[in-house]
């Protein structure tokens, strides 16, 4: 009896120790499986649509549906030998970091996408990572410029993390360059939006690469109307450009308030500025000798094919000129659709290979090579406003 028990049990265990594995082996193949197509290729839309940064995300879905809009005309993506076309299925993030979590999920589990383009954010972005990589569906984010943004904390790149513009380091080091060699400023002065690691992260590039002296660094928050009292300690101070990275929406005041405090030194910033409502909040006059950084310029893309029948294509069916957030958004589309043909699959684990295998991809923001940490190789421009309208373009690579 106890040798038949002994027996039974030795059997029982190698059963038991056989499903285990065999458990495992299940979840490790459907964990690197993804999701796959269907009739359609579902990519998802994980976007700021309602909250603070609306704007932006109402801009790149815009660019997001053009995009999707002329593959459709043309047929679809071209899948091995057949062409599927794209289902786009949308969410609102809220601008809030724990809903662009729970959006990812439904996206990927609920909806079975096989690629998502946003959030728009770092901060809502790397919410939506874990559930990303978990369902093993790669996505772009046209904005989420963050330096560590496609990395892991131990400096291991996410896998299923891309992004179509450059990271806040190059922002930061690029423009600190341009003050230093273009507009030949020895002395600065610092504002610096502290609400987020946007503002932050530019302002920690450019003090690392600026050869002159930081006369004076001073934060902000996001929603501050008067910015007069730091304004004013600024006009008795020897400064030659003031340095302000942050969005429109304050930098536009700014410069408004910096203007009428009789501060006419040249205003720098980052592409949270590259929008026409800067010098509608700022008026036409006031902006003026005001320079940002951007990875879309609408006089430099007078030479790009490409750039320039999207911006036909976008002032037809918007009756407006492209903001550099649609352009963006057009292209992680077109990003996905070239890492979908050139793998021959639109199964999920395929494109992210296909994305991270991306070279000389011609979009409207540039040609674009994705590096090994998921970042895209590109040409940066600084636009020069004066009137309120773009007057000049420097081309920096």
């Amino acid at each position: 009896m106890k040798t038949w028990e002994k027996r039974t049990m030795q059997i029982a265990a190698v059963g038991a120790m056989a499903m285990t594995l065999a458990g495992c082996a299940t979840a490790k193949s459907n964990s690197s499986q993804g999701n796959n197509p269907g009739k359609t290729i579902k990519i998802g839309v994980n976007m700021e649509l309602s909250g603070s940064a609306a704007g932006y995300g109402e801009q790149q879905k815009q660019g997001i549906q053009l995009a999707v809009k002329q593959i459709n005309k043309q047929g679809g993506i071209k899948v091995g030998g057949t062409k599927k076309k794209i289902q786009l299925v949308i969410r609102d993030n809220k601008t809030s970091n724990t809903t662009a979590a729970s959006v990812a999920a439904q996206l990927v589990n609920n909806d079975k996408v096989v690629a998502v383009v946003g959030p728009a954010t770092t901060s809502a972005g790397t919410a939506a990572i874990p559930n990303m990589t978990k369902a093993a569906v790669p996505s772009v984010s046209p904005s989420a410029t963050d330096p560590d943004y496609t990395l892991q904390k131990s400096g291991k790149v996410q896998k299923y993390i891309f992004r179509a513009c450059y990271q806040n380091n190059f922002q930061g080091s690029t423009a600190a360059n341009f003050v230093t060699k273009q507009l030949k400023a020895k002395r600065v002065a610092i504002l610096t939006d502290n609400s987020s690691d946007y503002g932050t992260g530019l302002t920690k590039a450019f003090k690392k690469q600026y050869s002159g002296t930081v006369v004076s660094s001073q934060t902000f928050q996001e929603g501050d109307k008067d910015f007069n009292a730091v304004l004013t300690s600024l006009k008795h101070k020897k400064i030659d450009a003031i340095y302000a990275p942050g969005y429109y929406s304050e930098i536009g005041l700014i410069v408004k308030q910096a203007r009428q405090a009789g501060i006419k030194v040249p205003i720098v910033g980052s592409d949270g500025m590259a929008d026409a409502k800067l010098a509608q909040i700022a008026g036409k006059s006031n902006a003026t000798n005001v320079y940002y950084t951007t990875p879309f310029s609408t006089k430099a893309s007078a030479t790009n094919k490409v750039a320039s029948k999207f911006m036909s294509a976008y002032k037809a069916k918007y009756g407006s000129t492209a903001p550099t957030f649609s352009a963006l958004a057009y292209d992680s589309v077109y990003m996905i659709k070239s890492a979908i043909e050139k793998e021959g699959s639109a199964n999920s684990v395929k494109i992210a290979d296909g994305l991270a295998k991306l070279k000389n991809f011609k979009g409207v923001t540039g040609t674009t090579t994705v590096d090994k940490q998921h970042n895209p190789e590109k040409t940066i421009s600084i636009e020069q406003l004066t009137n309120g309208t773009v007057s000049k373009v420097y081309n920096v690579k």
